[in-house]
This record gives structure tokens, sequence and C-alpha cells, in this order.
């Protein structure tokens, strides 16, 4: 085993396999078909821009589109291949020589962007620099094996700094032939105009009930409760997974049953969730509590604003979320609130703020903002 092979990767999610891995796409039959479609019929942009939330299998989705192409013909090299490009469905084989390759990274017609490793520091790096961009011009540079395609995954470009994205822009804006470049980005907004406008955009969507339970049965994740999970993961598997792993559904009950104290918190029950975010093992804890009150406060100006109660995630979630947000104007200020919170948390973590601290501080935020929202 080479020392690469130790390393943590930055596009894949903790504790579930590396996408390129997964044996199927589930779900996002839609996209598959305008890809699909768009090769078929000789109108393939050079450069798409996959967007959606966090999870929903846009690497997987980048993955078997490029191993797709690989697959079916070009002018260069039709000859090689007995199959017509499929307008319909993704034209792979996981036992298949372009998927043994891609899995092992070493398919040589395919070069994967992400954030690098830093030997210094021993971390993975905060952003896509611009060498990782600038090792397109080396890729680009070799002749394409066979004469045909080349492909690129960036994963995931919203996560490149300005330098590397100036750098991308340049390739975007002259492309070089037979080049097809595959950028997952969570959130697009956060990209230069520039580099959106050059790219076509295919927004996968959260899957439904039947798909996640499918996704999850694929990679081995059991779930005693399917429905609250695709409830509270939003249709994520990604997310859904980190929430088994971490008891999310034990911890979104514990927040939930503490802004049902509101308006006057019970600041005991306050204490002792902002405990368990301390120490080396409340690490991952922390991180899941963010997303959690995150979507708790969602869920409350939803209710707010369209007047309509989601399925429970935990029991009796209903009745506290239609008397703390019973009308529009409830709704409007929880969304503020939690548009102040997530700045709060992005500010919090950037000073590294102590975990406990932040949570607790969160958690009083609400309590005094209750009375306003509420009034």
């Amino acid at each position: 085993m080479k020392d690469d092979d130790l390393l943590p990767e930055a596009d894949a999610a903790e504790g579930l396999p590396h996408p390129r891995h997964a044996p199927q796409l589930i779900g996002h039959a839609a996209a598959v078909t305008e890809f699909c479609a768009a090769l078929a019929s000789d109108r393939m942009h050079h450069a798409w821009l996959i967007t959606g939330p966090k999870g929903i299998g846009k690497a997987t989705f980048a993955w078997k589109a490029a191993e797709h192409l690989l697959n079916s013909p070009n002018d260069a090299g039709a000859a090689l291949f007995d199959m017509p490009p499929d307008p319909q469905g993704f034209v792979t084989d996981p036992e298949g020589a372009v998927a043994r390759r891609l899995r092992a990274l070493s398919e040589p017609r395919v070069l994967l962007v992400r954030r690098g490793w830093n030997e210094k520091t021993k971390k993975l790096s905060a952003e896509i620099t611009v060498d990782e961009v600038r090792r397109l011009n080396q890729f680009f540079g070799l002749s394409a094996v066979d004469g045909g395609r080349r492909v690129v995954i960036v994963d995931a470009v919203d996560e490149m700094n300005r330098n590397a994205a100036n750098a991308l822009l340049k390739l975007l804006e002259e492309p070089p032939e037979d080049a097809i470049l595959l950028l997952v980005a969570h959130q697009p907004a956060k990209l230069l105009p520039t580099i959106r406008s050059r790219c076509r955009t295919l927004r996968l969507n959260p899957l439904g009930a039947d798909e996640m339970a499918q996704a999850m049965h694929s990679i081995d994740v059991e779930v005693d409760d399917p429905r609250a999970v695709v409830e509270l993961a939003t249709g994520s598997v990604g997310v859904a997974a980190q929430m088994i792993e971490g008891g999310g559904l034990a911890l979104y009950g514990a927040l939930v049953s503490l802004i049902g104290t509101l308006p006057r918190l019970d600041r005991a029950q306050a204490m002792t969730l902002s405990e368990q975010v301390t120490g080396k093992v409340g690490e991952a804890q922390f991180d899941l509590m963010l997303a959690l009150l995150d979507r708790l406060l969602a869920r409350l100006a939803r209710v707010g604003v369209t007047g309509a109660l989601p399925p429970d995630i935990v029991t009796g979630e209903g009745a506290i979320l239609a008397r703390l947000s019973p009308s529009p104007h409830e709704g409007r200020g929880w969304a503020d609130l939690a548009d102040r919170l997530s700045a709060k948390a992005r500010q919090g973590r950037a000073v590294n703020l102590d975990p406990a601290a932040l949570i607790l501080d969160m958690i009083i935020s609400i309590e005094k903002a209750a009375p306003r929202v509420m009034a």
C-alpha cells in the first residue's frame, strides 16, 4: 500500500466510501437523461456545474458521468466501442476496465482536483490552491489516450481560493479540444459569476424516501426509523449517515425538548447539551449540533411561513413547532435568527471559540430572541 492510500480524502465524507467506489448512482434520473442526451445529440458542453445540497450524490454523479464519457464513442475513437451513447442512462460497468481504473485513481484520461494534503501541518488544506488547478496544464499538455476525451472532476469547485478560481476561469475561457470539466458545487453562489456563466448548470435535487432507503442500504447503514432520518437529512445520504453515526436523532430530540421550554429556557438542560461537545469525543458532536440547530430553526421558519406542519421527526415536535411559530411573522423571525446564528457559528470557528461556550451562547440567543419573535 502506498503512503498516499493512507491519507484522508478531502472529497469523501468521514466514515463513508469515496464516491468513486459507489456501485451505482441512485436517483437523479432527470439529470442523467439531460447529460446523456446532450452527449448523444452532439451538444455536449465543455463544462458542467453540478449543484445541489451536500451529500445527495453530486460527486457520485460526476464519477459515473466520467465513466460514461470514457465508455461512449467520439469522433476520434468511435471504432473502439460497440455501444452508441445512451440518451437515457449512463453506460457503466462496475467490473469493467474503466471503472477499475477510476476506483484506483489510475485512469490516465481523468484528473481529480480537490483539496490537497499539507505536509507541514499534516492536515488537509482548507482550500483548493492554485497549484492544484495548475496541474490541469500538464494534464492537458499530454497526448490524449486513443485521441479521445479527457475529463476533469473538481470536488468541490466552491472550495477554490481566488487564485485557483482565476486559473480555472482561464481554462474555461479557452477549453482544450475534447476536454470536459465536471465541477461539483455545494454553494454555487460563492463562485465567480464568470465561472458560472461559462458552465452549463445541472441541478440535482434531494432524494425521495424510497431512494434514500435504497442508498442507505447500498452503503450498509442500518436505519431504525427511516422516515425520521429521511425528514431530518432532507434527502441527503451523506447527512443521514453522519446523523445515524453521531446519534443525530437522539440529539435532535434533546434540542426539540429544550426549545419546548421556551419562552423561558431550561438552563440546566441547556448546560447539559452544551457540555456534550467538549473534549476530543465532542468534536464530531459539535459539528452535528450546529447542523441540527440550523435544521430546527429552518423547520420553525417553514412552519410559520407556510402554515403547514411537516411530519414529526421526534414525537411531539409538531405541537412545539406550531406553538412557537403560528404565523408568517414568527416564521420570518426564526429565519432571521437562523441567519444570525449561522454567522455567529462561522465567526466562532474562525477565532477557535470554545465549542461548548459557542453552543451555549447560541442557545441563549434563541431564548433572548424568542419573546421578540413570538411578540
